[in-house]
């Protein structure tokens, strides 16, 4: 398989989930500063221009975080990286929604990429003042969810922790508070040799 991805982006959490499985993948950098997303090649394997983006073995591209999440889950269920019974997947979906629709959608979308909310410098730090406030609510949201588990669904490590985790790490490198539950499930997270592995892959101390 081949993994676009951007080191520190939300591609991190499908890393994660890569090197959980132990799979074999190919890297190809996306790097979105140089615009790469909008590189013929690029749009030619994902027309929306998006990461993360994973080509399979037969060649078709999955090109978003849950999709990806969801069938790698489904595709190796015997890893036990979703749970068996309809409710526990749903409080998945639930989850993953949340952090990557929300926390990251809507929140840190207007921190990093104010322009594309606002035209007007001088509307950009209302922009990301609103970013961070979704963000911060958002956290709340999972803080609540967290209280008395050490993982966002269930008794062990999901799809969904890898969503919580990458804005959990984003939260950590934008003067944003974690609340306890979310900050105790990000050191927890940090305990994992995937994700050990991965955030020196991508360059970042552990």
């Amino acid at each position: 398989m081949k993994f676009y991805m951007t080191p520190g982006s939300c591609t991190t959490g499908i890393h994660i989930l890569l090197e959980e499985l132990e799979l074999v993948f190919e890297v190809h950098l996306v790097n979105l500063l140089a615009g790469d997303q909008d590189a013929p090649a690029y749009r030619a394997i994902n027309p929306k221009g998006t990461i993360p983006t994973l080509v399979r073995d037969d060649g078709t591209a999955l090109t978003d975080f849950l999709s990806i999440a969801w069938w790698l889950a489904r595709t190796w269920p015997r890893r036990g990286l979703l749970p068996e019974d309809a409710e526990g997947q749903a409080r998945v979906l639930e989850v993953m929604s949340h952090a990557v629709g929300t926390v990251h959608g809507q929140g840190f979308a207007r921190i990093f990429t104010t322009e594309k909310f606002s035209p007007n410098p001088a509307e950009h730090a209302a922009v990301k003042a609103r970013g961070r406030e979704i963000a911060e609510r958002g956290f709340a949201v999972m803080d609540a969810v967290l209280d008395g588990r050490d993982f966002a669904v269930g008794d062990r490590f999901s799809i969904a922790d890898a969503a919580l985790f990458y804005v959990e790490f984003w939260a950590t490198r934008s003067d944003i508070p974690l609340p306890p539950n979310c900050l105790a499930h990000y050191a927890r997270m940090l305990t994992r040799p995937a994700v050990r592995q991965v955030l020196a892959e991508e360059g970042y101390r552990v």
